[in-house]
C-alpha cells in the first residue's frame, strides 16, 4: 500500500460515516454496479488537495440535498488500486482521474465529474455540479 494507514483511514472514514459503501475488491465493485437498477453515485476518493478542499466537502453537502442517489459507493485510488481499476472499468471511455464522481442510472453512466471539473473550485460549487446532478438522474 503506498499509503499509510493511518494517513488514509480518515478520508475514507470521512466518506464512510456519511453511509458510503466502501468498495475495497473488484468483485464488490462488480455486485454494486452490474446489477443496480436505482441511481448509483460512486465516488474515487483520493489523497489529492482537491479531493479534501472540494470534493469530499462537496459531496457532504450535497448528500444533504433532498434528492440523491439511492446508493452511494466508494473506491479508493492509489489504495484499493485494483477496486478502482475495476470501478473505472464502468467508465473507461474517459481518462482516469482522482478524484472522480461517477453517476449511474439504470445500470448505465449518467454523469461523470472529473478531476480538472473539481480543482479551483469550492465545496460550494461542487455542491452545485452534484445537487443538479442529483435532480436531473435521481427524481
Amino acid at each position: 500500500m503506498p499509503y499509510p494507514p493511518d494517513m488514509i483511514e480518515p478520508m475514507r472514514r470521512e466518506l464512510t460515516d456519511l453511509g458510503l459503501r466502501d468498495l475495497r475488491t473488484p468483485e464488490e465493485v462488480d455486485a454494486l454496479l452490474r446489477d443496480e437498477k436505482r441511481p448509483v453515485l460512486l465516488f474515487v476518493n483520493s489523497v489529492c488537495g482537491c479531493a479534501a478542499g472540494a470534493a469530499r466537502p462537496g459531496l457532504v453537502l450535497a448528500l444533504e440535498h433532498g434528492v440523491k442517489p439511492a446508493v452511494t459507493a466508494t473506491v479508493f485510488a492509489g489504495v484499493d488500486t485494483e477496486a478502482t481499476v475495476r470501478a473505472r472499468s464502468y467508465f473507461s471511455e474517459y481518462p482516469p482521474s482522482s478524484p472522480q464522481v461517477a453517476l449511474f442510472k439504470d445500470g448505465k453512466l449518467v454523469q461523470l465529474i472529473q478531476r480538472h471539473q473539481i480543482e479551483g473550485r469550492s465545496r460550494y460549487e461542487v455542491a452545485d455540479q452534484l445537487t443538479a446532478a442529483f435532480d436531473a438522474h435521481c427524481s
